[in-house]
């Protein structure tokens, strides 16, 4: 299979993890893009018997660092609310996907993309620490800061739904 068609199976996994990354719609499009533009413009460096779901979040870690260390140079602050994904009648759902939105938005990005590549994407630690070029150690040492950091801002934000339920 050519790889124009094994990318078209990747676009959705590449974008849940782009929206991740960036938490906006637009910018996470941009980065899929960016992503699968590179892919495609380096066809000739692509190994068909390689990983390519690490090739192409390998693509994507460096195009987002790059990106955000320009953005960080000239800030331009557009942060959209992840989509509502809970059904309408479903508040607790709606109120839970907010309050993780949230607490993803207040992880290092560093931290939040080791968080997304394994809990999300399934990607084995080795696989992090090889598409974002770091040794397996970091990722394991970012991975539980992560989890305990986002552990503690959802129990944060706990009084306030427990405030919310009992106003029902």
């Amino acid at each position: 299979m050519n790889l124009r068609r094994q990318l078209a199976q990747w676009i959705p996994h590449l974008r849940r993890h782009a929206r991740g990354l960036v938490l906006d719609r637009e910018l996470a499009d941009d980065l899929v893009q960016e992503t699968l533009l590179r892919a495609l413009a380096r066809e000739h460096q692509w190994q068909p018997d390689g990983n390519l779901r690490a090739w192409l979040f390998t693509l994507m870690h460096n195009l987002f660092v790059s990106d955000y260390r320009r953005r960080c140079r000239s800030p331009v602050v557009s942060v959209e609310e992840l989509p509502e994904q809970a059904s309408q009648g479903d508040a607790d759902s709606e109120c839970q996907l907010r309050d993780v939105s949230r607490a993803l938005e207040r992880l290092p990005p560093a931290w939040r993309e080791v968080l997304l590549l394994v809990s999300i994407e399934g990607l084995s630690y080795e696989e992090v620490a090889r598409v974002l070029g770091i040794p397996l150690g970091t990722v394991m040492s970012r991975l539980h800061r992560a989890r305990r950091r986002l552990a503690e801002c959802l129990e944060e934000e706990r009084p306030r739904l427990e405030v919310v339920h009992e106003r029902s």
